[in-house]
């Protein structure tokens, strides 16, 4: 009896796998960063020949270390940064473009002409998202209008869009199947939430051939079998979720009213509404969480585009960290910020504000400001940005938020944790395994295999490393958030919008 699943963990900033056990238990891992290409600002993009590559690398490396074979494999989960777009030939496989990543912001002018137009609220109603650069629609239409050929190419059904699911199913079965699941398909701005499809509609404001498209499955089922040299044996590819639902799903958050956070290369909080697609009145998103047979379960999100991308600056670009995991120590060398607060919208800024034009901006500066001073300033701007998104999470749900569940690499840092159970108000807790967004699309491929019999045999395994609870007073927790305020007052339309 096969006794693991792999779990593809594909992220923004590097490519993960994770064999993991019938407990839910990691028994190896393997990661690789991915190469960032700026090309100019406020662009970003990866070269989708090394995402491919490097998850093939750190998938056989993770099934080495386990001293295992891929015969040892029950299923493959599949979990990826999302709205990241990608456009190939489907004869050769061969990208036409470099992948356009969620966080670029080259279609910000043509999300303004589109809203200019009327267009938000058929967006908003359809697909629950905002108008913005962040998704994948408007990328896809940056390829067709600007690589030479491609929207003719596309219309004849000669090439294929994917997220980086889509892209990886396609290598991992030899160009068998072109998929993707409900939860990658609504971060798109061509999927309608209500019907469960794409919607035509939509696809011809933005000017995407629906022959481009993948087939939307269940984000639990098996859909497809590797082919080819990387897996001994035909493995059953049998869970899809995009990696903030993936990470939701680990964190056992399956009820209506439950909320996790994941600190990564952004910090992505979702909040589950049960089978309700809640409208939100506050800039958040309505999003499919997953789709398991026919049943679909929904959330309110918030994304917050740079996060721990912003420790990631510290030690590249200012060298004031050699390692990203110093930062807690720099941070913990002063008591306090000593009056700095840095908004991080190098991307812009997401969830509640919307705002593509912001700028990154460090407020407070003094000539007592040290290195520990910026790196506290740091940390907090991330928490401080969570909580703005709960704030308005909790006006949309009329929920009352009681503690929030967080993972992901910034999960780690108890600095952080602490300063945003302070901030929120409420217990911060941290499961013993924190990296739930690669346990969830293992729990996903292993209910559609029988590796899992039921959600109630996963139920019990979720368990808490740490619970921070808060002590900060409540005034100066008031004090720090209005002057947090004012900062970001000061980084908003910063930049001045293309023609």
């Amino acid at each position: 009896m096969t006794k693991y699943v792999l779990a593809l963990d594909q992220g923004t900033t590097s490519s993960r796998a994770i064999v993991f056990d019938r407990q839910g238990r990691i028994v190896s891992s393997a990661q690789k960063e991915l190469t960032q290409v700026f090309p100019r600002p406020g662009w970003v993009e990866h070269d989708p020949g090394e995402i491919w590559s490097s998850q093939a690398g750190v998938a056989a490396e993770a099934v080495t270390r386990a001293g295992l074979s891929t015969r040892d494999l029950a299923a493959i989960g599949i979990t990826n940064q999302r709205e990241t777009t990608i456009v190939w030939e489907r004869k050769t496989g061969r990208p036409v473009h470099n992948a356009i990543v969620w966080q670029d912001r080259r279609t910000a002018g043509l999300c303004d002409r589109l809203r200019q137009a009327g267009h938000e609220p058929l967006f908003r109603r359809k697909t629950g998202l905002v108008l913005d650069s962040y998704f994948s629609g408007t990328k896809v239409r940056w390829i067709l209008d600007h690589v030479e050929g491609a929207r003719e190419r596309a219309e004849r059904g000669e090439l294929c869009f994917g997220t980086v699911d889509s892209w990886l199913v396609w290598q991992l079965t030899g160009g068998a199947l072109h998929v993707t699941d409900a939860s990658n398909a609504s971060r798109t701005l061509v999927f309608d939430l209500h019907a469960g499809d794409w919607d035509d509609e939509l696809l011809d404001v933005l000017g995407v051939p629906r022959a481009m498209l993948p087939e939307v499955r269940p984000s639990s089922e098996i859909c497809g079998h590797t082919a080819g040299p990387l897996f001994s044996r035909p493995t059953p590819i049998a869970g899809i979720a995009g990696d903030q639902q993936a990470a939701l799903f680990g964190q056992r958050c399956t009820e209506r009213g439950m909320v996790k956070n994941t600190y990564g290369t952004g910090c992505f909080l979702l909040l589950h509404t049960g089978e309700a697609a809640v409208p939100s009145r506050h800039n958040l998103l309505t999003t499919v969480a997953w789709r398991i047979g026919e049943r679909t379960e929904y959330a309110l999100e918030g994304s917050v585009f740079i996060t721990g991308a912003v420790v990631q600056w510290l030690r590249d670009g200012l060298k004031l960290i050699r390692s990203s995991d110093e930062v807690e120590a720099l941070a913990s060398s002063v008591p306090d910020n000593g009056g700095v607060y840095l908004v991080p919208a190098f991307a812009g800024l997401g969830a509640p504000h919307w705002d593509p034009y912001a700028r990154g901006t460090i407020v407070g500066l003094t000539r007592g400001t040290t290195g520990g001073h910026l790196a506290r300033a740091a940390l907090e701007g991330i928490a401080f940005q969570v909580a703005d998104v709960l704030e308005a999470m909790q006006a949309d749900s009329g929920i009352r938020l009681s503690e929030l569940r967080v993972d992901g690499g910034g999960a780690v840092n108890d600095l952080l944790l602490q300063f945003q159970a302070d901030i929120l108000g409420v217990p911060v807790v941290r499961p013993r395994v924190f990296e739930t967004t690669a346990l969830g699309a293992a729990y996903l491929a292993g209910l559609a295999t029988g590796f899992w019999e039921r959600e109630a045999d996963i139920r019990e395994q979720w368990q808490e490393d740490r619970r921070f609870d808060p002590v900060m007073p409540r005034a100066s927790v008031d004090r720090l958030r209005a002057c947090w305020q004012r900062a970001l007052g000061r980084s908003r339309g910063w930049e001045e919008p293309e023609e």
